[in-house]
């Protein structure tokens, strides 16, 4: 995976961010915000795309185990699943860890800096800049495990 230009930038500015008062911080949110979205986006759309180009087998599994999280209540969970290859059942359930894992790190980051800036709190603000660079490493690191199972045809 190539180093992404967008996640470069946000991980540079949340860890300069570490070190700015209160008053840079109400300055600058608006900002990191539109920052932290771009990288977020991003990083969104590298997996997609990866997991596009999986095999057929792979995204059924992948997409049953996310339907099965979400408690699959749409028409296509009322039809009979189909039957899946259990090697590409055990890959999709390790991506779908790892890609679960980021999506929680993001989350806990999006809520540490909620409560920064209802607070008004930098130190709240730092851990949120270190849970976020977190998350995007995590989300890295489930998008090499999606690279890694598509097959050279």
């Amino acid at each position: 995976m190539e180093k992404l230009p967008e996640v470069v930038a946000a991980k540079a500015l949340m860890t300069e961010a570490m070190t700015w008062s209160v008053m840079k911080w109400l300055r600058e949110k608006k900002r990191v915000r539109k920052t932290a979205d771009r990288a977020n986006a991003v990083l969104d759309q590298l997996s997609e795309s990866v997991k596009a180009r999986w095999p057929d087998g792979l995204r059924t599994a992948y997409e049953a185990l996310s339907q099965k999280a979400s408690g699959g209540c749409d028409a296509r969970s009322q039809r009979k699943p189909p039957t899946l290859d259990p090697e590409a059942k055990a890959i999709a359930k390790k991506v779908k860890e790892t890609d679960d894992e980021a999506y929680r790190a993001r989350m806990d980051a999006e809520r540490t800096f909620d409560e920064a800036e209802r607070q008004l709190s930098t130190s709240l603000a730092r851990e949120g800049c270190r849970k976020a660079i977190h998350g995007w490493e995590l989300h890295e690191k489930a998008i090499r495990k999606a690279e890694a199972v598509i097959r050279p045809n």
